[in-house]
């Protein structure tokens, strides 16, 4: 199966019926995984099935939160209200797509990645929270009502230049990925060094129906043209944006980045937005938020100047065609082999890193690979452990494992295929060979009929 969630010790909160709870909507969402993939599905089933989930997540909902008023959770109402924009915004806006639609495949993968993107973070943060092990990542929000200006600043922007109304599917963006989706930042300074930022995320789609449509460009995919005019319109909105705040005039833009998802994640988890939306404009999903005052940390990107903005948009789109490309998980405790790795296939597959068997095992919770590349020798947990592990697993049990070792004596080898992966590679083998060897495997199983 292509799409699966895994669930790990790590999302228990330590309250025995939440956790339940959560492992049995995670199975229900996998059921929905699965059912979309099977050939014969139909209409009916596909609303049975969504159906069956919404009931159960209400049902879920109205439990946790006579829990929470039991115990006097101190966050209680913001917890509920972020329920309530889950059950009364997001759901119903995902359901009316899907109607709309007739249940279309980019309908049922819009409402399987957000609901399961949501249920992973919710349960990571809010309901960890619960627990007393965390802070709400929602406790910093600005006033309801600054929060309905700029909520209504982006529909007004949105619907003056390209005639789109849109409906609001959640006032809680945590960051979750789009489908094929554009990343971009905005980052003003002021004299003293404080920094605040806009970052928006458009799908590619929107972007081909109005911006395209707008420079009459017929291509059916975002092109450098595209992007670099979504820039242009994106620092109308930053300004429309800065009108708000009566200290704007003090920050100056400072720089402008084109981000990947994965740098998107590292800057929702090390600070909190101060708002945060996810819209349906109609043909294609935009999502807002406004982090500030917070001090940027690590590299996040090349800034865009006019001198470099063509090859660096060139750069980005470039990079963007790896969410087509079959998925490689690295997995060696050795940070150089890691590293050689990621450089051999980096240019032709979407390459992830896991330097042990445990992490490796955390990171196919949504980002199944087609391939894991396996070390057959690790500490703590060793690539015979972990493909014991894999292969105990239903869900990702079908995943092909090829090892890399380090022995090429008759008894390793006689171990290592008594664990029937679909192969092993040499590590003294050269990087031109081993790079053939994937390959020709890749090769074969696209050729190879189908079941």
């Amino acid at each position: 199966m292509r799409n699966q969630l895994v669930w790990q010790d790590r999302y228990n909160i330590g309250i025995d019926f939440i956790d339940r709870e959560h492992k049995k909507l995670f199975s229900i969402i996998n059921r929905l995984f699965a059912m979309y993939e099977k050939a014969s599905k139909s209409q009916w089933v596909c609303q049975e099935g969504i159906k069956y989930f919404k009931d159960h997540a209400m049902k879920h909902f109205t439990e946790e939160e006579a829990y929470m008023a039991s115990i006097e959770y101190s966050g209680f109402e913001l917890h509920r209200r972020m329920h309530d924009d889950f059950r009364q915004k997001t759901l119903p806006a995902l359901e009316q797509e899907l109607v709309k639609t007739g249940y279309s495949s980019d309908a049922i993968d819009h409402f399987l990645g957000v609901c399961a993107g949501w249920l992973i973070g919710h349960t990571m943060t809010e309901d960890r929270a619960i627990s007393g092990e965390i802070v709400s990542k929602w406790a910093n929000l600005m006033p309801e009502e600054e929060r309905a200006a700029m909520r209504q600043t982006t529909i007004q922007f949105m619907r003056n230049l390209f005639q789109l109304d849109l409906q609001v599917i959640s006032e809680y963006y945590g960051g979750e990925k789009f489908e094929n989706g554009i990343y971009y930042r905005i980052v003003y300074a002021n004299q003293q060094g404080k920094e605040w930022e806009i970052i928006l995320v458009f799908e590619e789609k929107l972007l081909v129906n109005t911006i395209g449509s707008l420079i009459c460009d017929p291509s059916e995919e975002v092109n450098v043209m595209m992007v670099n005019a979504t820039r242009y319109t994106a620092r109308q909105f930053a300004e429309c944006i800065r009108k708000h705040f009566p200290s704007a005039e003090q920050y100056e833009m400072k720089s402008e980045n084109l981000l990947t998802h994965e740098q998107i994640q590292k800057i929702f988890e090390s600070r909190n937005p101060q708002c945060s939306f996810l819209f349906d404009t109609g043909v294609g999903y935009l999502a807002y938020s406004f982090i500030a005052p917070h001090i940027t940390s690590g590299e996040m990107g090349i800034s865009i100047q006019a001198e470099n903005a063509m090859d660096e948009i060139s750069k980005y789109l470039k990079k963007d065609t790896k969410q087509r490309q079959k998925k490689i998980l690295v997995v060696d405790d050795s940070k150089v082999m890691c590293q050689a790795m990621r450089e051999l296939f980096g240019n032709n597959y979407e390459v992830s890193i896991a330097q042990s068997g445990l992490a490796a095992i955390r990171t196919l919770v949504l980002n199944r690979p087609d391939l894991i590349l396996l070390d057959y020798e690790m500490p703590v947990c060793d690539g015979k452990q972990v493909l014991e592990m894999i292969r105990a697993d239903h869900d990702i049990a079908d995943i092909p494992v090829i090892f890399l070792t380090g022995k090429v004596d008759r008894e390793s080898i006689k171990n290592v295929m008594a664990l029937k992966p679909a192969g092993y590679l040499s590590k003294t083998l050269k990087p031109v060979e081993i790079k053939k060897s994937i390959d020709a495997y890749f090769d074969k199983m696209s050729n190879a009929p189908m079941a």
